[in-house]
């Protein structure tokens, strides 16, 4: 799937929407650490991960640049440091003339007030004004991929954000995940609906029902209940 229809089919939807969807395939739900935030609240992101592993110097992200292609989302490791930036005004600004989605970073950003006026999709931890404070040897690796939080990934990984934080999702699986991911959001609205209606979500799953059954059956579990009823709260 291409960035521009990865930019429209992820319009509709969200990051919960889809790591439901990875829920409902056993794909693994690969999310970034909950601190890794939308610098702007409202920000959406999604396109193929550009990785690149931060040592102390901007290089490596205008080397992965020329690796990237319009679309894709620079994705910066800097191991989560909570002492230094590694992206600044610079930075978002040659990310954007190459045509990227935004940046996501397992660390700091500064500049913030210029991050705002370039209008660049910025997820990170946070802020501070420093910018690197070391120069370290540069991993074999750097280009290769980029960790974030517990998980390593790559060009061959998308990576989504909006205001509920960022997931990443194997690239191959796109095609299966968006249709799931959409057909829940599809049941979720349906059940908002009805409850505005007057429906309670307790009526619609059969709760009562589950209830019973599992009275008769101390192993079966509400999310396999909801998947014999087709609801979709939990996936």
């Amino acid at each position: 799937m291409e960035n521009e229809e990865l930019r429209r089919r992820f319009a509709g939807l969200t990051t919960a929407h889809v790591a439901d969807a990875c829920l409902r395939a056993r794909i693994p739900v690969r999310c970034a650490p909950a601190l890794v935030r939308a610098m702007e609240p409202g920000s959406r992101i999604v396109g193929r991960v550009v990785p690149a592993r931060h040592a102390g110097s901007v290089d490596v992200f205008l080397e992965a640049l020329d690796r990237a292609v319009p679309g894709d989302v620079l994705v910066v490791d800097n191991g989560g440091r909570a002492d230094e930036s590694c992206v600044g005004d610079l930075v978002a600004l040659e990310v954007r003339t190459a045509g990227l989605a935004g940046i996501v970073i397992w660390g700091l950003h500064r500049d913030t007030a210029d991050l705002r006026a370039i209008g660049l999709p910025v997820f990170s931890t946070g802020a501070i004004p420093t910018g690197p404070l070391r120069l370290d040897d540069r991993s074999p690796d750097a280009l290769v991929s980029a960790q974030v939080g517990a998980w390593t990934v790559g060009p061959e990984d998308l990576v989504l954000g909006d205001d509920d934080g960022v997931l990443f999702v194997p690239a191959a699986h796109a095609g299966e995940l968006f249709p799931l991911a959409e057909a829940i959001r599809d049941t979720e609205r349906r059940q908002a609906e009805r409850i505005r209606a007057g429906t309670s979500l307790r009526s619609q799953v059969g709760f009562d029902t589950f209830l019973a059954e599992r009275a008769r059956n101390p192993a079966l579990t509400f999310r396999e209940h909801l998947r014999a009823v087709g609801g979709a709260i939990e996936e």
